[in-house]
């Protein structure tokens, strides 16, 4: 399905969404609030995570970003690959190459056949 083609909202309805305190440089500020936020999609399974900035709203922006692009990629599908022949002239040039490059071979062993 092309979850990553839903509304915000509803892709949010389909997570689960947890906060947590974020780590990394921040000092206080950052050990005291739990601003990072985890979504996790119930349907896939694929998580995606936003501690990157001080607010969780932001940080619930980045996440729901990287979740549309972790599931846009998880919906990718290849084109099929259809096979394709040689051309004549293509064929006939192979041919022709390999006539010749016999021929400098018999010249190199000496036989002239």
């Amino acid at each position: 399905m092309a979850w990553h083609t839903l509304a915000d909202e509803e892709l949010l309805a389909q997570c689960e969404v947890h906060a947590f305190r974020g780590s990394g440089p921040g000092g206080q500020h950052r050990n005291k609030t739990e601003t990072a936020v985890r979504l996790v999609h119930l349907p896939s399974g694929v998580t995606a995570n936003g501690a990157d900035q001080r607010s969780r709203e932001q940080n619930l922006r980045a996440a729901l970003g990287r979740l549309r692009e972790k599931l846009r990629r998880l919906a990718y599908r290849p084109p099929p690959r259809r096979p394709t022949k040689p051309t004549r002239a293509s064929k006939e040039r192979r041919v022709s190459d390999k006539k010749k490059r016999g021929q400098v071979k018999a010249m190199r062993r000496g036989s002239f056949e």
